[in-house]
């Protein structure tokens, strides 16, 4: 294929792939969050800033809604309120914005976009299938979005990332992660690989398979809200996002086949769409880089 016409097609994929995680406002996005004069809360190559620019954050992020599924009181509120089957690109979204804008923006503007989610958090209330009260603000249940957050970010990268961390990079990014969870309002987030572990560990016996976990699962890995040219390759990102979640966990989700039938060649399949990923997604502009930046912001 002829040079020209290969960098249209990944201009193309590029820019598809943009809009679609960040919305239509995507470029104006990327000029406010990396433009934009004043301190951050994290310098250029914290771990923060190293992991969340990697293409690896999408394998990372399918494995975190998987893994974060099997607590139900937090199943029950994000599926009556977060919109999360009804506007799921929406929801990605703003989820792709509030990391891009914490890990790079301003101190300024971090703090607004953790302020939003709050307020929003604190209007969150309900109560699950079961009868049980529940409370999006719950530093406990934030808690543990914030823990299934950290550890599939920090293992989808070391496993598919550019430059895996050493130790006291590992540590670091916990580290950098427990800064945005405390002002969130998460109680007690770790600050190291090792206190990750056994926050992830303690959590255990309150995870299980719900209806709703199961529905997810269903909805993530069997019936994925994406067009028809990305099919095949969701199914090798969807097998490489399962691979990355603790045994114990995958045993409890209700797999469908296919994702099954993908899991002996799923770091495989991992390695080569992250790869693609990271062809096709453009760069930001030298004019607008203040380091590393995302590869959905």
């Amino acid at each position: 294929m002829p040079p020209a016409r290969v960098r249209r097609l990944r201009e193309r994929a590029g820019e598809a792939l943009l809009r679609r995680v960040a919305g239509p406002s995507a470029h104006d996005k990327r000029a406010r969050i990396h433009r934009t004069p004043g301190p951050r809360w994290f310098a250029p190559g914290r771990p923060v800033r190293v992991v969340h620019a990697d293409a690896s954050m999408y394998v990372g992020g399918l494995a975190a809604l998987l893994l974060q599924s099997l607590h139900p009181v937090a199943m029950a509120a994000v599926s009556a309120h977060s919109g999360f089957r009804g506007d799921p690109w929406g929801r990605l979204q703003r989820t792709s914005t509030f990391l891009a804008v914490t890990t790079f923006g301003t101190s300024q503007d971090a703090q607004h976009a953790v302020d939003r989610v709050r307020l929003v958090h604190e209007r969150v209330t309900g109560t699950t299938s079961e009868g049980v009260a529940y409370y999006a603000a719950d530093p406990h249940l934030l808690a543990w979005v914030h823990i299934a957050e950290t550890h599939c970010f920090l293992k989808a990268y070391q496993r598919y990332g550019g430059h895996p961390l050493d130790p006291n990079g590992a540590d670091g990014y916990v580290a950098d992660m427990a800064q945005v969870a405390r002002r969130l309002g998460a109680e007690n987030p770790p600050e190291s690989r090792s206190g990750l572990t056994v926050r992830l560990t303690a959590y255990r016996p309150e995870l299980r398979a719900t209806p709703e976990s199961r529905a997810t699962t269903r909805y993530l890995l069997s019936h994925p809200p994406v067009p028809a040219p990305a099919r095949l390759p969701y199914v090798f990102l969807a097998a490489a996002a399962v691979d990355l979640l603790p045994a114990w966990s995958r045993a409890l989700l209700d797999l469908p086949l296919t994702t099954r039938l993908m899991l002996p060649v799923a770091r495989l399949g991992g390695r080569t769409v992250v790869a693609v990923i990271r062809w096709a997604t453009p760069p930001v502009p030298a004019c607008l880089a203040r380091g590393a930046a995302p590869p959905f912001v």
